[in-house]
């Protein structure tokens, strides 16, 4: 029985890249949907060979998108990361870098009217806590503009600009109740600014803070020391047991290299980021602007903030509110870009999955 066809729309979001559905053109029951989805990316398999997934968590995540029934927002925005080596299909946490994408895509599926210029798309994130973001979505002309002179950092060609405005609650940043934690043997600081993020002095483990990705991925007893801090966080983050999710990140921190606000390197939590997720560069920043943590920064100055990573160097703009582990988020903005790179149908294995030799 030949599978039915689902329309899809492949974009990169900033250092991302991902499927875009409608949410009325998937099924209805979330257990359906990760089962088709996971069919759709090829997973599991650690190299996606037989679907859209690119053999990377960067490069297997879904965007869902339907319109919003809340009058302050336009859309509203599901993000499913699709774990490539696993049948999982988790909503634990959102994406920022796949969010720039959504106002293009909002716009090119008639779900907001264009602009002639540029169009604010108003968008309600639906996990893994309500929040709201305005994406300015470049329009010259009432259609979509993805081709400009951006370029950002951890993407080799430039692209037009999408600056993202979030408004933040100003609920405190640290879920703990504390800017200090001993977690799997360490002093550590769990931020969520939006991403679950702990972070982690790279001298207490041994490291210099600007190894490459593959040293530190090669590293066996660090991701191992690595891993019992992240599950001791989850219960202390009120995440519970997160042996099977993907929040939160590891973000080793060090002192600046190039005149930014620190150096990280992220565990996305067991692949190294070849950059730094949108929203784990927020929770970075809150963390080392607020005395007191593991990764404070003194005499940090006026932002926007650069936090540095393997590839560049992410830029922040934050209004924080509180102090101490009261801090939390008034307003963020940041710049990402977006490219539409294919639209069509995309064609999902046999759900029936028969594989020869299994």
């Amino acid at each position: 029985m030949t599978t039915a066809g689902i329309r899809c729309m492949l974009m990169r979001g900033g250092t991302s890249k991902g499927a875009y559905f409608l949410a009325s053109e998937l099924p209805d029951d979330p257990a359906e949907r990760d089962e088709l989805l996971l069919r759709v990316m090829g997973s599991p398999d650690v190299r996606q060979i037989d679907g859209l997934g690119g053999a990377h968590p960067l490069t297997s995540k879904v965007g869902v998108v339907s319109p919003s029934p809340e009058p302050e927002a336009d859309v509203d925005y599901l993000f499913l990361q699709v774990v490539p080596d696993q049948p999982l299909v988790t909503d634990r946490q959102t994406c920022g870098n796949i969010l720039a994408g959504v106002g293009p895509f909002a716009i090119e599926r008639g779900l907001v009217a264009a602009h002639d210029g540029v169009t604010p798309v108003r968008i309600r994130l639906l996990n893994p806590t309500i929040s709201f973001v305005t994406a300015h979505v470049p329009t010259p002309g009432g259609a979509v503009e993805y081709d400009g002179d951006t370029l950002m950092s951890g993407v080799p060609f430039p692209a037009a600009a999408i600056p993202l405005d979030f408004l933040g609650d100003g609920a405190p940043a640290f879920p703990t109740g504390h800017l200090v934690d001993r977690l799997g043997g360490e002093d550590v600081t769990c931020v969520d600014a939006g991403m679950p993020v702990v972070l982690i002095p790279a001298a207490a483990l041994g490291l210099r803070g600007d190894e490459s990705p593959a040293e530190l991925e090669a590293d066996e007893p660090l991701r191992a020391r690595l891993e019992r801090i992240r599950l001791d966080a989850g219960h202390a983050m009120g995440l519970g047991d997160v042996s099977d999710t993907t929040v939160p990140k590891l973000s080793i921190v060090s002192p600046a290299r190039d005149g930014g606000l620190a150096t990280t390197r992220t565990f996305i939590p067991h692949r190294v980021h070849e950059a730094i997720g949108v929203l784990g560069a927020v929770s970075v920043a809150v963390g080392c602007l607020t005395p007191g943590t593991v990764g404070s920064v003194a005499d940090a100055g006026e932002g926007p903030y650069r936090i540095e990573h393997p590839t560049g160097a992410f830029e922040v703009g934050l209004e924080l509110q509180g102090s101490g582990a009261a801090t939390g988020v008034r307003s963020s903005t940041l710049v990402r870009t977006a490219r539409r790179i294919m639209d069509g149908t995309v064609w999902p294995r046999a759900a029936h999955d028969e594989r020869i030799g299994r």
